[in-house]
């Protein structure tokens, strides 16, 4: 990873060129050959269900191998035990659609705000879905990416820290994701977001997350995240709940772009009259 790449990448890209370990995921036995996705198809822009900006499945996709690195225990210390709920009460989806290309949806959208459903079908159209995510979040400069930031309010991210596409063996996708745990510190960075172009802001967040999943078969998996990885995912986590990253800023950050989220909604609203917005709290 480029050490001057800073803000690019997903705009969280700062934080792992200020990490001075190598960050990594730790995941049990089972879940070591299903998080990621195969590669892209040859000789055909139609990716299985996950990376290109079109919604035409391929008749024959390649089945599910591993691409994680080898992976190592890193919550050391003991963990806050808070499992958050997997979804808000609604039914699994078993049906997924969305409009192709994809586009990320901006602040202030409703949209981002909207509930998201727990994932029912593990099927193609999951493996398009996500592997679209993966092309529009690399051509956007990103490292992670929330269903929900492209229309889709479904309980589904994916991520590569690297923020290289051709890193493919560093690419994780979660379905239905929920916390277990996390660690009890709490680690401030500058972070940004695909939904806010060029606005930054201090977080804080934990270090360390224990996650239970599930990969795109529909298989349980439990895996333990740390550093920059963790990072990410607690972002991209947050999109499934309806939280945005401008409701994490420390208040001083929440000050200084203040102006900016204000102009976005503004923007917004004149774009798109008469549909209701969720504004920042006046002072």
């Amino acid at each position: 990873m480029p050490a001057v790449f800073c803000r690019a990448r997903l705009y969280l890209g700062k934080m792992a060129a200020l990490s001075k370990h190598t960050p990594t995921i730790q995941s049990t036995p089972s879940a070591l050959a299903i998080l990621p996705l195969a590669r892209p198809f040859c000789g055909t822009q139609s990716l299985p269900a996950s990376a290109t900006g079109r919604s035409t499945l391929v008749a024959n996709p390649p089945p599910l191998r591993a691409r994680g690195r080898a992976l190592q225990e890193l919550l050391d210390g003991k963990d806050e035990e808070k499992e958050e709920a997997e979804d808000p009460g609604l039914p699994a989806v078993t049906t997924l659609s969305w409009e192709s290309p994809l586009t990320i949806l901006k602040y202030p959208d409703p949209r981002l705000r909207a509930p998201n459903a727990p994932v029912g079908c593990f099927d193609d159209s999951l493996r398009q879905l996500a592997e679209e995510m993966f092309v529009v979040m690399y051509d956007d400069d990103g490292v992670g990416l929330a269903a929900p930031q492209v229309g889709a309010n479904v309980r589904l991210m994916v991520f590569n820290e690297t923020g290289d596409k051709e890193k493919r063996e560093a690419e994780v996708v979660l379905v239905n994701p929920r916390i277990i745990s996390t660690s009890k510190d709490g680690k401030v960075f500058e972070e940004g977001c695909l939904s806010f172009p060029n606005l930054y802001g201090d977080v804080i967040r934990p270090s360390k997350v224990r996650v239970r999943a599930q990969d795109l078969s529909g298989k349980s998996f439990v895996i333990n995240i740390s550093g920059f990885p963790a990072r990410i995912f607690q972002h991209e986590y947050d999109h499934l709940q309806g939280t945005l990253f401008c409701d994490r800023m420390v208040p001083e950050a929440l000050a200084e772009t203040r102006k900016e989220l204000v102009k976005m909604e503004e923007e917004f609203i004149a774009a798109n009259p008469g549909v209701e917005v969720q504004r920042i709290p006046n002072v």
